[in-house]
């Protein structure tokens, strides 16, 4: 008799169990894994939105990291285009097509890059350069690198004597020029943009601007024959 009253209540204890977990989810009880509860996706490292808002009593898993749905990988691990352009060049199939291009690029004199960050921008295009570009063309972009000044190699151009322009550079970096191959495997494009505007701007806008000071012989004659006319007039008193 005592067995038969603990078996019935082990199962009516069950069945009350079973009645309870199956019943309605409208306000389900704690949940502690809501991305596999109320599964939603996401693309990786976006933001997440209220999906889950209905849920009052939800552990609000991504609250600590703000919104982020995945952890950002470690600096410099993974490439990323946090200057926001985006490139859509392909490389040339013939050397008509490469020529158009660049004769295209000679008008670009400007940077797709935030003219707010133009300090910053400069500071990482002299680093990029001195690590990448400067063993050929030199630190002072007169060409004479030391693998140029070991003779290893020859032909590199003085930026000064040349016709380039911020957007023919970036050009040259993108697709090679002459001897010289693409580093846009090296340089993403965002540090191809800042290379050019420093090598413009250090090695080509300066000559560019001291043109004018050529005129100023001229003026130094004029301000020097004052005195000659003062004293050809004291003499002719």
């Amino acid at each position: 008799m005592k067995n038969s009253i603990l078996k019935m209540t082990a199962i009516f204890g069950l069945t009350t169990v079973l009645l309870n977990s199956c019943g309605p989810k409208d306000n389900p009880p704690l949940v502690y894994f809501p991305d596999m509860y109320f599964p939603v996706a996401y693309d990786p490292l976006m933001k997440a939105k209220d999906a889950y808002s209905d849920h009052e009593n939800e552990i609000p898993a991504f609250v600590s990291r703000n919104g982020a749905t995945g952890l950002s990988p470690v600096e410099g691990s993974v490439a990323q285009n946090r200057d926001g352009i985006v490139s859509e060049e392909s490389l040339p199939k013939n050397v008509d097509e490469y020529n158009a291009g660049y004769d295209a690029s000679k008008l670009i004199t400007a940077s797709p890059l935030d003219p707010k960050n133009l300090e910053k921008d400069l500071a990482r295009g002299k680093v990029l350069f001195d690590h990448t570009c400067s063993a050929c063309h030199g630190t002072g972009g007169d060409g004479q690198g030391p693998i140029v000044q070991s003779g290893a190699y020859s032909g590199v151009p003085n930026y000064a004597d040349r016709d380039i322009t911020i957007g023919s550079v970036h050009y040259v970096l993108t697709n090679g020029r002459n001897a010289m191959g693409s580093y846009a495997g090296q340089l993403n494009v965002g540090d191809r943009w800042r290379v050019a505007l420093y090598v413009y701007n250090t090695f080509k806008a300066p000559t560019a601007t001291a043109a004018p000071a050529a005129a100023a012989p001229a003026t130094t004659e004029k301000t020097s024959t004052a005195p000659a006319a003062a004293e050809a007039k004291t003499n002719a008193k």
